[in-house]
C-alpha cells in the first residue's frame, strides 16, 4: 500500500456511541493546558479530524478521539475529543471509550479488580475508576466537572414552532434542555429523524437568544447541543428518565450522553429533583443506561454547582489503519447533506 499520513485507530462504542481512538501516528499538539492543545489542533490539525471523520473514511455517527500526554503532573493521559462539527471540552461517552481502548490496548497499565485513571480534558481533570476482569474493562465510573445551570425557564422564539420554554445547563458542553412532552415526543426509535430536524432548528434559535458564557472560561461559549429530556419517573425504586442528545450537523447520540446527563442532573437538582447521593437512571433512545448521581455541590465561579458521577460501559470493535493515498482528490473528506444534514 502507498499511503501517506498512516493513522491507527482503535473502533470502540459506549453504550450504542461510537467512539474512535487514536492510538498511533499523530503527535500532540502544542499547548501548555489541554484546552489549548484542543484549540491549536482545531486551528492547525483540523485535517486529522476531517480525514477520520468525514466520508468516505469516516462517518456522521462517530466521534474520534486523540490520546496525549498530560499536561497536568496529577493525571496519567490527555485526551482531545473531536466530533463532527464541533472540538470540545469533554465527552463522557468518548471519555468511556478512551480509558476502555487505553486499557485493553495496553497504553496504561490494567490493574484488576480496580483502575483508577486520571484524564487531563480540556475541561479539567476527570477521575475515573476502571472495573476490570480477566483482561478486561467491564465498567467506567466517572466524576466529571461541576455541573451548573446557566439559564431556567428561559422562553425563546423558534421558527415553524413558535414560542418554546427551556433550560440553559452545562456539563462539559453547553446544553439547551427541552421537555419532550412540551412538543408531544415519546422519544420512541421512531422519533430519530424528527428529533435531529427538531432539535437543530432548536439550538440554532436557542444559541442566538440565550447568550451562554462559562463564568471560569470565556472560551467556552454558545449552546452546542440540544437535550429532548423525558419526564421523570420511578422505576424499581430508582429516579429514571429517557432523553436524546441532537448532535450537530444533524444526528442523534446513541447513548445517554455524559455530559448531557450531567447537565441533565444540574438541573434536576436545581429544581428540587434529585438530591446529592440519590440514584438516577439516564436511558438513550436505544434505552442502554447511565448510572448516575451527585457526589457534592459547589460553585463554578459564582454559579451554584453540582459534581456529577456518570458510570457507563463500552467495548471495543476493531482496529484500523487509516491513511490517504497521494493521488486521492478527497484527501480530508467531503460532507453531503444526505447523511451530514444541512
Amino acid at each position: 500500500m502507498q499511503l501517506d499520513r498512516v493513522i491507527t485507530v482503535v473502533g470502540a462504542h459506549a453504550e450504542g456511541e461510537v467512539g474512535r481512538v487514536i492510538t498511533g501516528g499523530v503527535l500532540p499538539p502544542k499547548g501548555k493546558t489541554m484546552f489549548e492543545r484542543m484549540q491549536n489542533l482545531e486551528r492547525d490539525g483540523a485535517w486529522l479530524r476531517n480525514m477520520l471523520l468525514f466520508d468516505p473514511r469516516g462517518s456522521v455517527n462517530a466521534a474520534v478521539n486523540l490520546i496525549t500526554p498530560p499536561c497536568r503532573d496529577d493525571a496519567d493521559i490527555g485526551m482531545i475529543v473531536m466530533e463532527s462539527d464541533y472540538f470540545v471540552p469533554m465527552s463522557g461517552s468518548n471519555l468511556i471509550c478512551t480509558v476502555t481502548v487505553a486499557l485493553e490496548a495496553g497504553m496504561i497499565p490494567m490493574i484488576e479488580p480496580q483502575t483508577i485513571v486520571r484524564v487531563d480534558t480540556p475541561a479539567g481533570l476527570v477521575e475515573v475508576v476502571a472495573e476490570c476482569r480477566n483482561g478486561k474493562c467491564k465498567r467506567i465510573t466517572f466524576r466529571n466537572i461541576p455541573s451548573f445551570v446557566m439559564h431556567r425557564d428561559a422562553i425563546i422564539e423558534v421558527p415553524d414552532l413558535g414560542t418554546l420554554r427551556v433550560d440553559v445547563a452545562y456539563g462539559g458542553m453547553i446544553y439547551c434542555i427541552v421537555d419532550a412532552d412540551d412538543l408531544n415526543l415519546t422519544l420512541d426509535r421512531t422519533e430519530a429523524r424528527l428529533l435531529v430536524e427538531l432539535g437543530e432548528k432548536i439550538k440554532a434559535a436557542a444559541a442566538n437568544q440565550l447568550p451562554s458564557v462559562h463564568p471560569e472560561n470565556p472560551q467556552i461559549h454558545t449552546i452546542n447541543q440540544v437535550e429532548f429530556a423525558g419526564p421523570l419517573q420511578v422505576v424499581d425504586g430508582v429516579k429514571t428518565s429517557k432523553n436524546a442528545v441532537v448532535v450537530s450537523p444533524g444526528r442523534l447520540d446513541r447513548c445517554p450522553c455524559g455530559t448531557g446527563t450531567s447537565a441533565r442532573m444540574a438541573l434536576l437538582h436545581a429544581r428540587g429533583d434529585l438530591e446529592v447521593g440519590e440514584p438516577f437512571h439516564h436511558l438513550s433512545i436505544l434505552d442502554t443506561v447511565f448510572d448516575c448521581k451527585i457526589l457534592e455541590t459547589g460553585t463554578a465561579g459564582p454559579i451554584p454547582a453540582v459534581t456529577p458521577q456518570v458510570s457507563g460501559r463500552a467495548w471495543l470493535t476493531g482496529v484500523s489503519h487509516y491513511g490517504v493515498d497521494p493521488e486521492d482528490p478527497f484527501p480530508e473528506g467531503y460532507r453531503l447533506s444526505d447523511t451530514w444534514f444541512a
